[in-house]
């Protein structure tokens, strides 16, 4: 093969991989022709030009999706087929699975006992934490400590009441401590995606017209990176529906015990819910939209 005649092949070899192409198909009598060229025969550059040229296209590779989160990371077929005439037998099997999934137990690091959801399964509303604390595992149902009584504040001056929204959390589990007594932890990324199959499940049962995730841990469980004060007041979207980024409960609490009371951040989420209300149509008064209002 003559020095240009390389070159051409070179430069159109170069062409298709940085097009994403990894092989080249040659017809058999082609590749029996470039075998003799390369035995020693030579040919003009434009026969090897028309040779390549006249060989069918190569399928365009798949498009290379890069994930970083587990729900990005995670397949279709994650969400559960379940059994159910209606939406809540459909969650009722779907948290008996969840009860005995192994991949979850298997980890080592989450307690034992399931708190699955708790609310309307027709809810337009689903609002997503990120795990059970000690009180939450007592009672078994997600947001009744401190930080649910503050949720429930939150649903009240909505209009809503907790059993017209749908609760629930990333991690099914409480995560688990050394010497743990009532203290908590934010579960980890290994421990959100040994519950992801349930929380995708549950989204595709309720359908929901609004999520609302509450704090960076269910955030990430989503698939939404960065911080919450930056992510906040705009929607995203999971599994096509909007999804509001909003302070967890807990936060508003912290906040509160300093000076101040907390009210900016409490003026932060009263805004973002203002914006869910208006995504799902629910009415709104003037004294709401005058909630926090700056002076």
């Amino acid at each position: 093969m003559s020095i240009q005649a390389a070159s051409v092949l070179k430069a159109y070899l170069e062409q298709r991989r940085a097009a994403g192409a990894s092989h080249v198909p040659l017809r058999p009598d082609s590749l029996e022709r470039l075998r003799h060229y390369r035995q020693g025969r030579r040919t003009r550059a434009a026969e090897v030009r028309r040779l390549l040229e006249e060989e069918p296209a190569p399928p365009e590779p798949p498009a290379k999706v890069v994930t970083e989160s587990p729900v990005e990371r995670a397949k279709a077929d994650l969400v559960i087929a379940v059994e159910g005439a209606t939406k809540a037998q459909k969650l009722a099997t779907l948290a008996a699975l969840a009860e005995a999934a192994p991949a979850p137990r298997a980890l080592g690091s989450l307690r034992d006992t399931l708190v699955f959801a708790t609310g309307s399964p027709e809810a337009d509303l689903m609002f997503i934490g990120e795990a059970p604390g000690a009180e939450e595992e007592r009672q078994r149902e997600p947001f009744v400590g401190p930080a649910g009584q503050k949720l429930t504040d939150i649903l009240r001056a909505m209009g809503l009441e907790r059993d017209q929204v749908y609760i629930t959390n990333i991690c099914k589990f409480r995560p688990a401590m050394p010497d743990q007594g009532s203290s908590n932890r934010a579960p980890t990324g290994e421990e959100m995606r040994a519950c992801l199959p349930f929380i995708l499940t549950e989204i595709e049962i309720i359908r929901p017209k609004v999520i609302i995730a509450l704090g960076k841990t269910a955030c990430e469980g989503l698939g939404i990176e960065g911080p919450v004060s930056r992510l906040r007041g705009r929607f995203f979207e999971v599994r096509g529906i909007p999804a509001m980024v909003t302070f967890h409960p807990s936060f508003i609490l912290r906040e509160e015990r300093l000076t101040g009371g907390g009210i900016e951040v409490k003026r932060q989420v009263w805004e973002d819910m203002l914006q869910v209300m208006e995504k799902c149509g629910l009415p709104i008064s003037a004294k709401q939209r005058g909630f926090f209002q700056r002076g």
